[in-house]
């Protein structure tokens, strides 16, 4: 088949951003949707330009809709020359967010079997742009718009890489047809009963009719604009909680992890947002709630002995002196 605008896109996509470096380890996720079987077939392509090491990685859900994948998608990589590897599980909800999960970490286990450091997945510009406004609806701030990004790290040795974040589902449907790829069609796709498939067939149509034709584009777009602002903001923010957190501080007689909020109270709230972020993942070892972070922000300027309602296992902040303390 010729070398296709598509190839040259993600080719320069890999050149411009460091994304897969030559001669990586590289575990692709492939559905057997469009999307998955378009990434596939561009980075066999681009194999012998950038010296990877390829292999296949399918999870079964083990509905019943899904039957039949697993073997077409072990045909594809057949095809293609790759190893195959499926992992398939039994009585998992029929959910986006456990079937998310559960993908996620068979793609861990495969990969660390396999010896990857990439978990390739086919994400487009079209699910950034679904991603960002499902998550506005929820009520994200700037990081859940953003969520959808190039690389994020899922454990200290294995990054999920998305190098189709330039390129529309439109593009991929193309390719596929072009190269005459067995494109698996999901009946799940198609289940107006889960929230991303009315997003994605009901309003997003509507918002271009309606609105304007662009409207995936600039989607997109505006997410790739947050992430830059996001990274920064957290960059500073990490620079913040190294000077302002204690982690084995003694107050009071009592070890425990504080923040000093007078250095909290010479940064812009956004800082302090993140930092106070960063400080109750620490003390409650868990990710805090919207609501136990904006009840922890007055504390930087209220009057000794001023806590918050009680967080999970009994603990709140207080503040005691300069410092604001959980426990």
């Amino acid at each position: 088949m010729p070398w296709t605008p598509l190839h040259s896109q993600l080719h320069q996509c890999l050149i411009d951003q460091p994304l897969l470096p030559s001669g990586a380890n590289i575990l692709l996720a492939v559905s057997g949707g469009q999307d998955s079987l378009c990434l596939g077939q561009l980075l066999c392509d681009l194999q012998s330009r950038w010296q990877w090491q390829l292999a296949v990685a399918h999870c079964d859900h083990g509905w019943a809709q899904d039957a039949g994948i697993a073997d077409r998608v072990a045909q594809v990589a057949d095809r293609w020359m790759l190893a195959f590897h499926c992992e398939t599980t039994t009585n998992l909800p029929e959910t986006e967010a456990a079937a998310r999960e559960w993908r996620y970490q068979s793609l861990i286990r495969i990969a660390q079997t396999t010896g990857s450091t990439y978990i390739v997945t086919a994400h487009t510009q079209t699910d950034r742009a679904e991603t960002l406004l499902y998550n506005l609806i929820r009520g994200a701030g700037a990081d859940g718009l953003c969520a959808m990004s190039w690389q994020r790290q899922l454990t200290p040795e294995i990054s999920l890489i998305r190098p189709l974040l330039e390129i529309n589902r439109l593009q991929t449907g193309k390719f596929c047809q072009e190269y005459q790829l067995p494109v698996w069609e999901d009946n799940y796709n198609h289940d107006l009963k889960y929230a991303r498939n009315r997003l994605r067939l009901e309003i997003m149509p509507q918002l271009a009719a309606d609105f304007n034709p662009q409207v995936e584009s600039h989607l997109a777009n505006t997410a790739e604009l947050l992430r830059a602002d996001v990274e920064y903001l957290e960059s500073l923010a990490r620079d913040c909680y190294q000077q302002a957190v204690d982690e084995q501080s003694v107050i009071v007689g009592e070890v425990c992890i504080s923040c000093n909020r007078v250095i909290l109270q010479s940064i812009p709230l956004s800082l302090q947002r993140r930092v106070i972020r960063q400080f109750l993942t620490k003390a409650l070892g868990k990710m805090p709630t919207f609501s136990q972070i904006e009840d922890t922000i007055p504390l930087i300027n209220a009057p000794n002995r001023t806590r918050t309602s009680t967080f999970s296992h009994g603990l709140a902040a207080e503040v005691a002196g300069k410092w604001i303390v959980v426990h």
